[in-house]
């Protein structure tokens, strides 16, 4: 089962002036389909996997997608209309058979005979998306495909294959469509932030003079797979960029006495990564460490005040940077204070808080609020929540205190 809200989808397309959009990015696949898009997509070249949403919502979803592929994404998204290219995998059913002759009959029930392509045959894709659209009265349609990620030789080759749809740019419609999340995102998103926060529970808890940033990292990951553990939830993945001390780059770095702990974690849960970060010490840091910090949680005081439906992501953007030059940094200069979580290639999705972005923050949006500071030499120092929009303002994911927390007082 997908995650797209296909009235929504509708109504973006109409607007766009879209009869369907073909997805090629194996993110986006997924995240249209519901099901993994399969090894073959790890060419990153176009054509292993392919999502097709009509833009009449009473027609149904349609894949292109590898026969090694095709058994998990029937029992994940039995609805879907999906049409099978063999890769270079030889696999196929062997329940019961005894005998090699018996795998040779197995081989031929399932058509899988001949020679296999070397990776997959991007010819037999495009042909097989073609008669997906030419079976919903869309092979002289205006179709829109992800150029943001498409590689211009395989669109070039989409063109030829395919010369009588009209091809344009569907990354527009696809970004806009996955910037409001569906209940079952937002659950994911929830489930994920909790288990990164309870991961920064446990690396809080491990601090003591002489914790390598290695085993914070360590407690961190523990920390979290316990959580969604004891929420009867698996992790998909996890990433941590931790900082401890005045070298940003020193992977070797153990806690001393008031050097700052930067810590900027997520977990993914089914794909979809969390986004928040808390700033610590074990004894009291430097004055100007605090002075920096407090101009940072004024600013995201400032930018929370702006999070609401029907303002822009660029008033966001302003009212936090505004707030650090009020407090003095004249020349700080953050190109953008958060973004739009979710199950994208990277952690930050689109849409930004960046300078004069008109897009409008929209109820079940769900976005990372940041305020981070980078200083070599003194060390990080960042505040990071992630929000679900709501009709009236935003709802918190996070719990735990904002404050730079001197962990050796508690």
């Amino acid at each position: 089962m997908g995650n797209i809200d296909r009235s929504h989808a509708q109504r973006l397309m109409e607007q766009a002036g879209l009869d369907a959009l073909a997805i090629f990015q194996p993110e986006a696949f997924r995240y249209a389909i519901g099901a993994p898009a399969g090894v073959a997509t790890m060419w990153g070249r176009a054509g292993a996997a392919i999502a097709l949403v009509p833009a009449d919502a009473s027609m149904g979803l349609a894949a292109v997608a590898s026969d090694h592929a095709a058994g998990s994404i029937r029992k994940s998204a039995a609805e879907v209309d999906l049409r099978t290219h063999r890769i270079w995998i030889d696999m196929l059913d062997l329940t019961g058979a005894e005998s090699v002759e018996q795998i040779n009959e197995a081989y031929r029930r399932l058509g899988s005979v001949g020679p296999r392509p070397e990776t997959f045959d991007r010819s037999a894709c495009f042909g097989l998306l073609g008669e997906l659209l030419n079976e919903r009265g869309l092979d002289r349609g205006r179709i829109g495909a992800d150029l943001e990620f498409l590689p211009a030789a395989d669109f070039e080759a989409l063109r030829r294959a395919l010369p009588t749809v009209t091809w344009t740019d569907g990354s527009d419609v696809l970004r806009r469509l996955r910037s409001v999340k569906t209940p079952r995102e937002i659950e994911r998103l929830r489930r994920a932030a909790k288990a990164a926060e309870a991961g920064l529970a446990r690396m809080a808890a491990a601090v003591k003079p002489g914790t390598s940033l290695t085993e914070l990292s360590s407690a961190w990951k523990s920390g979290a797979q316990a959580a969604a553990a004891e929420g009867g939830f698996g992790l998909s993945g996890h990433w941590d960029f931790i900082s401890v001390g005045a070298d940003l780059s020193d992977m070797s770095a153990v806690v001393t006495p008031g050097a700052l702990i930067k810590a900027d974690v997520g977990t993914l849960v089914d794909g979809y990564s969390s986004d928040g970060a808390r700033t610590f010490t074990h004894g009291r840091a430097s004055p100007l460490s605090h002075e920096i910090f407090k101009a940072l949680e004024t600013a995201f005081a400032a930018g929370f005040d702006q999070l609401r439906p029907g303002n822009t992501f660029g008033a966001v953007h302003a009212a936090m940077l505004g707030s650090m030059r009020k407090d003095g940094f004249a020349e700080y200069d953050r190109g953008h204070f958060g973004h739009s979580v979710g199950g994208s290639v990277g952690i930050e999705e689109w849409p930004f808080f960046s300078s004069a972005n008109p897009e409008i923050i929209q109820p079940n949006m769900v976005v990372a609020l940041e305020a981070p500071f980078y200083g070599q030499g003194i060390g990080a120092l960042m505040i990071e929540d992630q929000f679900l929009i709501t009709e009236t303002g935003a709802d918190c994911m996070n719990t735990l205190p904002r404050t730079l927390r001197d962990l050796s007082a508690e």
